[in-house]
């Protein structure tokens, strides 16, 4: 997707300019990391069903825990053998002594470990220090996390966490893409590999349709469905010029115009490719006009009934004015995306859907999208994080009220994945789940993203992906696609990550082959 600053889970220490990669040398006793938090939790994320959060004393906060595990943890680019000094201050006002540990969690394609590095105790009103040294072994992913040993419901808080070199760290070794530009017919294809199973498609950002986008030709060769990345989201569709000027009239009149995504419309009606279209209702990228009087901003949020209207009449007029235009061209929709909280793992209540309508904003949404979509349009559901436990409880039972509505067929899956994080069992556990409840499944946004080009990481990359496959192979009398999300990894939203299938230069790279080999 995206530009939704609070979803990257990785940091990485890779400079990207133009595609290149610039490593500076460093020298003895370098700071690698340093955070007192004082700006925002700077890359750190919830390991399990926890909240973690930013406070206003700098500090990172883990709240809501049920087991040891659940903690704060942030990826890091470490180099295989080289030895680092870590430390972090921790605080805990709830028991008299607290057992802590710095632990490390890493990855590569024969699976994922966990080393407990710098153990220590934490006196109740205390802020205490943990430090110590460890060598990095050669792995593909790496996560520093600070857990508790015996207290699982503890609530506690860090800062100052600091990672160094105290004998300076050598420049990893860093594979450039080739600069030979592979011809679409010398390849196999995506779509073509899949035909007897699913489509498989990708998204496609409106750069693409410029006057002879050479990426065209891959899409056309590649992809039997088609996702625009922002341009069917409510900032891109809503008129709130034209919308303010009629609800002089009417508080519930809604216009909107399809300006943005033409072009992608265009090219698949011409080229007989399907859509899917994303997204109808979304706390982000919703132009906050919406929400008020007279979409008017300084004016008070709207009552519940006038929001009813205008939601009822967005979803309306985007359902049936794209039909209208582009017959069956637009197959299934995202209607609702990313409700769920990460922290509560219930409905965002900071959501302006949220505030203005209640508890019932996504049953409704579905309500009217049932009412206007064409036959046959699939109604989805889409999210990230499903593979964590208290994520996908959340999410479950969401989908348990829509499919008692009678009003939702499908869920999506984001697979905003790494090589090492969500682990494969965890992934195929909540796909598995979510199959249980009978819906259509599909893999909405898929990319998996690795720290450096090289040959190793680029094989783990490819194992990934291939598991991905399988996995929603294994579901076959259910899943109706699978979408990449970008085309060139120099196009993608994780671009520092490279997480795509095909690298800069449009060459396929080795997770292509994998998908290709999945298939068979």
């Amino acid at each position: 997707m995206k530009n939704r600053k609070w979803r990257s889970l990785v940091s990485l220490m890779l400079v990207m300019i133009l595609g290149m990669v610039w490593i500076p040398a460093v020298a003895e006793n370098a700071v690698i990391y340093e955070s007192s938090f004082a700006a925002g939790d700077d890359g750190w994320f919830a390991r399990g069903a926890q909240m973690v959060y930013h406070t206003t004393e700098a500090t990172l906060k883990t709240d809501g825990r049920t087991a040891d595990w659940n903690s704060p943890g942030r990826y890091f680019e470490l180099v295989a053998g080289t030895e680092y000094a870590v430390s972090v201050e921790i605080y805990q006002d709830q028991v008299d002594s607290a057992n802590f540990i710095i632990s490390l969690e890493r990855s590569n394609s024969a699976g994922t470990g966990w080393d407990r590095l710098v153990p220590g105790k934490v006196k109740k009103g205390e802020w205490t220090t943990l430090a110590g040294k460890f060598t990095a072994g050669d792995h593909d992913s790496y996560v520093l996390y600070v857990e508790t040993d015996g207290n699982s419901e503890l609530s506690y808080e860090i800062r100052n966490f600091k990672l160094e070199c105290p004998n300076g760290v050598p420049e990893p070794k860093v594979t450039e893409p080739p600069a030979v530009i592979a011809e679409a017919t010398d390849i196999p294809s995506l779509k073509d590999a899949y035909a007897d199973y699913f489509d498989f498609g990708a998204a496609i950002p409106q750069q693409a349709f410029m006057a002879n986008s050479p990426i065209l030709d891959l899409v056309l060769q590649q992809f039997s469905i088609l996702t625009p990345e922002n341009e069917l989201k409510p900032d891109s569709v809503l008129d709130v010029t034209k919308s303010k000027q009629l609800v002089k009239d009417d508080e519930t009149a809604v216009a909107v115009h399809f300006n943005a995504v033409k072009p992608l419309l265009n090219f698949a009606q011409q080229n007989g490719i399907k859509v899917h279209g994303h997204v109808l209702v979304w706390h982000s990228q919703t132009p906050e006009a919406f929400f008020h009087e007279g979409y008017d901003v300084s004016k008070p949020y709207c009552s519940r009934e006038i929001m009813l209207g205008r939601l009822e009449n967005y979803i309306r007029e985007v359902l049936t004015q794209t039909e209208e235009m582009y017959p069956g061209v637009i197959v299934s929709w995202d209607v609702v995306n990313e409700a769920i909280d990460d922290g509560t793992n219930w409905l965002r209540t900071t959501s302006p859907w949220y505030k203005t309508i209640g508890e019932d904003f996504v049953n409704r949404a579905f309500e009217y999208a049932k009412k206007y979509a064409a036959e046959g349009v699939l109604l989805c559901y889409n999210d990230y994080n499903t593979a964590y436990t208290g994520k996908l409880n959340g999410i479950i039972k969401l989908l348990k009220s829509l499919i008692e509505d009678g009003t939702i067929d499908g869920y999506g899956f984001q697979m905003h994945h790494t090589t090492g994080q969500p682990s494969n069992e965890l992934i195929k556990t909540a796909v598995d789940k979510i199959a249980e409840l009978g819906l259509k499944l599909r893999v909405s946004e898929l990319d998996i993203g690795i720290t450096q080009f090289t040959d190793s990481n680029l094989q783990a990359q490819a194992e990934k992906y291939k598991t991905m496959m399988e996995i929603m192979l294994s579901h076959l009398d259910q899943t109706v696609a699978v979408q990449v999300w970008g085309v060139t990894d120099n196009m993608s939203w994780r671009s520092a990550q490279y997480p795509l299938l095909f690298d800069k230069n449009r060459n396929p790279k080795p997770a292509f082959y994998a998908v290709i080999e999945a298939a068979k």
